[in-house]
């Protein structure tokens, strides 16, 4: 497996574009079916793609969901990704998480196996969409965004038990 340029921020060990050729097509369960990748709390982006169940996402969903924790240096603390529908991708951009330092972005994409990659800063922390939305504006406020994802973390740290 190649490595990304520097330039691209990802982890050494992250998939890359070439590792997707692997990831065979398959027969849809319905017109449009597309497949994202799928984690919850992995300790980076590599160990969450490359554990990733080859799924496909329910009919009711049309997006990737990507929310990604990072300590002070960038680091990534957790990674989670699932389907996801207009609504939860409401909720893209970055924001501090504690007084320690981490931040967490969330980003949006439509496309299948579109979210290969996390995000790290606003410039990536976004809702990539190719069709037309409702609303001009998708961006919240940072402390509502913080709000929305600590309650996200600590559901899923509460399921998980």
């Amino acid at each position: 497996m190649k490595s990304w340029p520097v330039t691209c921020n990802s982890e050494a060990r992250d998939f890359t574009a070439e590792d997707i050729v692997q990831l065979h097509p398959s027969t849809t369960p319905y017109p449009g079916g597309f497949k994202c990748f799928t984690c919850q709390e992995a300790r980076d982006n590599y160990e969450c793609n490359r554990w990733a169940p080859d799924r496909y996402c329910p009919k009711e969903t049309r997006y990737c969901y990507t929310l990604h924790v990072m300590d002070s240096e960038g680091n990534s603390v957790s990674v989670s990704k699932r389907c996801a529908s207009l609504h939860e991708c409401s909720f893209t951009g970055c924001a501090p998480l504690t007084n320690n330092g981490q931040q967490v972005c969330s980003s949006c994409c439509e496309g299948n196996i579109c979210n290969l990659w996390v995000p790290r800063n606003e410039s990536n922390a976004i809702f990539a969409s190719s069709s037309p939305l409702r609303s001009s504006s998708n961006k919240l406020d940072p402390a509502i965004l913080t709000f929305y994802n600590i309650i996200l973390i600590n559901l899923w740290t509460f399921v998980r038990g």
